[in-house]
């Protein structure tokens, strides 16, 4: 025991109950249950006073119930500071890291406070002979659960509920989107509360997004190695404990995050806009066999985490991050089920983006798409309900699963963002695959009951190249992340038009500048749920920098003094546009042949003739335009009325030269009027630029051109 521990003095103790596991006050006393296999001895330690850890007071507990340990201390209440010490066998060579001198988070923490220091007694082992263990007391240096209270007024809030084919996602990070925002209080920029601003969520509306997809939230660690060079785990994929909001975002370290996070949703939600969470639930923040202890591996190594089978000190490692969750134990299972309960039935988010996706699957070895995991989450009455994003990869053989994911599962669609970066970049043979990326990927989706809606497409992700420098750089330029740039994607798809980085000559930037607004319009106009990078409708540059995971800077933050006005206004027309236009995010597939007597959908050479089979494969072509019959929407709306919409035809030529373009025949429609032009994008409906069947017309290098059919065919 520690020279300034003593035991429970002036504390009442009862038997308490195995659940719910965590600290649950009822308004009385609180009950703390925590699982553990394969302990000898669990201690409740609690923190008294304002002096740090000085006044820790132990209480052991005596009440195991299925590996629960548990406790109800009647005189415990809201704000308490507590940890575990879990006593058990020291075999690191045989995967038991149990070390009393070393203080546990709770796994169920509903808040914590403090971080990491980093002093060696986060280390269950001696630094210099890592096959002694270090006695050195780690409370002093490590987060505390506390004791929440979980009582909030929520008003009249309401979750949005839009229909996933309705959606447009705006993925952004709680820090970068508001640290720099003029309108908001100093104090509160780069917090939960910033989010809530009215500055932000006026941004929002008028940009027309209906959810934001918040990157890592929970609690999570800046890397020992990150600090000792002065950077942080900025991005937040270091998850420590999987229910508490993370407290660097709270005003305060005297305010309650969860709080402050359930008021964002609430003010989200009373705007129409729906709140998505990245969660990682492949991985922890306590890293490898030289990791430090924090607390799900003193607790019980062998239940929380893979390990190799014949080699019980290491862990399989899907994720490159160092270890990978036992996503076969039913107490993990347990664990991430609960916490997502938790974020839905008590915060009330709209919905999960899984990190490495495929990690969570692997049953054995091989991902499988029939997992425990997926097994659970589809007969779960809460989380089946909310959308379900994969990222549908890891860095393990075979964890390529873009299309693998069961029936009601959205994915990032890495191939439509190859692909359209590829095709706008003037790459050859991209023509048929640029036109299954912009139907919606039938080919990776279609198979069981899967919907357009299961293909998030993106261009652009926090992980890669803002748009901006998409368009500005041949090569990442990740020098400030201390790696030599061996970090990050080399094979970004990108083109700097000539000059790498910024430029003054007007014709390059003008180039930059129309491929920008190509590549949202093809994003906005096809099928699937869209994903737009936050900052990205702002004009923001990381420099060339593709990996800014550790950069809490100007590299990362949102410049909102250098906003590019022309850009934002553009990216608003067209999300509009899509929100105003049901043809371009239709529920089912297009069907590709006549529906009430034209096709709802063909394609196009500039000669005005249909494509055939062979002009797709033609591996000079560059340029395709495709008809989209707003009258032939076979599948009605949810009150079972027919859908009726506009009819379109859409030009996206990426061919370097100027291209004269015949418009389609007399029997798709007389007269067409021009809704967006990228080569002019001053130009809209209300120009009343109107165009005839059969015309001639000129289409300039690497534009998108949209037609709204203004008089349909004569009968």
């Amino acid at each position: 025991m520690a020279p300034d521990a003593h035991p429970s003095r002036h504390r009442r103790v009862w038997a308490g109950d195995p659940y719910p596991l965590g600290a649950t006050f009822d308004g009385t006393g609180t009950n703390f249950a925590l699982f553990s296999s394969t302990a000898d001895g669990v201690e409740l330690c609690l923190f008294d006073g304002d002096d740090g850890v000085a006044d820790e007071q132990r209480v052991r507990l005596t009440e195991v119930d299925g590996h629960i340990w548990h406790a109800y201390l009647p005189d415990v209440s809201p704000g308490q500071r507590y940890g575990y010490r879990v006593h058990g066998r020291w075999e690191p060579q045989n995967g038991f890291w149990h070390n009393p001198s070393k203080l546990l988070l709770d796994p169920y923490a509903r808040r914590v406070t403090g971080t990491i220091d980093w002093s060696p007694a986060c280390f269950a082992y001696d630094l210099d002979d890592p096959e002694l263990a270090n006695m050195d007391d780690s409370a002093p240096h490590v987060a505390l659960g506390v004791v929440a209270d979980e009582s909030f007024d929520w008003g009249q809030d309401a979750p949005p509920k839009v229909p996933l084919h309705q959606s447009i996602i705006y993925e952004t990070h709680v820090r970068s989107l508001t640290l720099q925002h003029p309108a908001i209080p100093e104090r509160d920029r780069g917090t939960f509360r910033a989010l809530a601003h009215p500055a932000i969520i006026d941004h929002l509306t008028k940009l027309g997004v209906t959810a934001v997809e918040l990157m890592p939230v929970h609690q999570f660690v800046h890397d020992h190695h990150l600090v000792t060079r002065c950077l942080t785990n900025y991005w937040g994929y270091n998850t420590l404990n999987y229910f508490s909001a993370h407290n660097g975002y709270a005003t305060s370290a005297s305010s309650d995050p969860t709080v402050e996070f359930r008021t964002v949703v609430a003010a989200l939600h009373a705007a129409g806009i729906e709140v998505i969470l990245d969660v990682v639930y492949n991985h922890t923040a306590e890293g490898n066999h030289l990791g430090p202890m924090l607390s799900f591996r003193g607790i019980d190594n062998h239940a929380y985490y893979r390990l190799i089978e014949h080699d019980a000190r290491h862990y399989l490692d899907f994720t490159g991050c160092g270890n990978s969750l036992n996503m076969r134990h039913p107490h993990v299972l347990q664990l991430i089920m609960d916490s997502l309960r938790c974020w839905v039935l008590e915060m009330h988010v709209d919905g999960f983006r899984f990190d490495l996706a495929s990690a969570l699957a692997r049953e054995l070895y091989e991902v499988d798409r029939l997992s425990a995991f997926f097994d659970i989450i589809q007969q779960d009455p809460v989380i089946s309900q909310v959308k379900l994003i994969a990222e549908p990869w890891d860095v393990g053989d075979g964890g390529y699963q873009v299309g693998g994911f069961p029936a009601k599962w959205s994915e990032w669609n890495a191939q439509y963002r190859d692909t359209m970066r590829d095709f706008w970049r003037g790459e050859k043979s991209r023509l048929a695959e640029f036109g299954q990326r912009f139907t919606g990927s039938s080919d990776l989706y279609r198979s069981d009951t899967r919907r357009p809606t299961a293909s998030v497409n993106f261009i652009t992700c926090h992980d890669g190249f803002s748009l901006r420098d998409l368009v500005s750089y041949n090569a990442k330029h990740n020098e400030a992340n201390l790696e030599n740039s061996r970090d990050g994607e080399s094979h970004n798809r990108s083109w700097n038009h000539g000059v790498e980085g910024p430029t003054k000559d007007p014709s390059i930037t003008a180039l930059r500048d129309r491929q920008r607004r190509n590549f949202i319009a093809t994003l906005l106009l096809s099928q699937g749920v869209p994903m737009l990078l936050g900052g990205d409708e702002l004009g923001r540059s990381q420099g060339g920098n593709n990996n800014a995971y550790c950069q809490d800077n100007e590299v990362s933050w949102y410049d909102w003094s250098q906003v590019d006005n022309e850009f934002l206004q553009w990216c608003q027309r067209l999300v509009q546009f899509r929100r105003d236009h049901p043809v371009f995010r239709r529920r089912r597939w297009f069907h590709g042949r006549p529906i009430r007597g034209i096709d709802d959908m063909s394609w196009f050479r500039p000669d005005g003739h249909e494509m055939s089979d062979d002009d797709w494969e033609q591996g000079f072509a560059q340029a395709v335009g495709v008809f989209v019959n707003g009258e032939s929407i076979a599948i009605p709306d949810k009150y079972g009325e027919r859908i009726v919409d506009d009819t379109f035809f859409c030009v996206f030529s990426a061919s370097d030269t100027t291209l004269t373009w015949r418009i389609p025949p007399k029997k798709l429609g007389a007269r067409w009027i021009v809704c967006f032009d990228s080569s002019r994008p001053e130009i809209d409906s209300a120009n009343n630029i109107e165009v005839n069947a059969g015309q001639q017309i000129v289409i300039e290098p690497r534009t998108t051109l949209v037609l709204r059919r203004t008089e349909p065919p004569k009968p």
